[in-house]
């Protein structure tokens, strides 16, 4: 606003050393309403700032909700991953379970390392898990 009202004062100071006092015309309707309705222009240059400053509020908070949604996307699509591996490995572990001789060395074994684990299915997995 201060650049406007600078611009206009130095067309003004220019258009005065022109004209001779005397002889300077009285001001116009027009020039008087252009001059009185600088600061209406500067509100209005505010105000469609303002707008463009609440759309790219907007749009960032759009692109964040939408980064948001997509994280939880894949943190449920890696939890449903992680559940099939989880009933996959089940599967395999009561298979072992079933296939295992209590009374081998393997089974002696697995009977001393299960006695940690809640059941012998969970250590199973455990067991099948880090020899993968």
């Amino acid at each position: 606003m201060d650049a406007i009202d600078k611009l206009l004062a130095q067309i003004k100071a220019e258009y005065d050393e022109v004209q001779p006092e005397k002889q300077q015309p009285p001001k116009s309707k027009a020039a008087k309403q252009f001059i009185s309705s600088s600061p209406k222009s500067a509100s209005l240059v505010d105000n469609l700032l303002a707008e463009v400053k609440a759309d790219f509020a907007a749009q960032d908070e759009t692109e964040e909700l939408k980064k948001q949604q997509e994280l939880e996307k894949e943190q449920f699509r890696q939890a449903q991953i992680k559940a099939k591996q989880l009933e996959t490995l089940k599967v395999r572990a009561k298979e072992w379970l079933d296939k295992l001789d209590s009374f081998s060395p393997e089974g002696l074994w697995f009977e001393r390392f299960a006695e940690g684990y809640p059941s012998k299915l969970e250590a199973a997995i455990e067991y099948l898990q880090s020899n993968e």
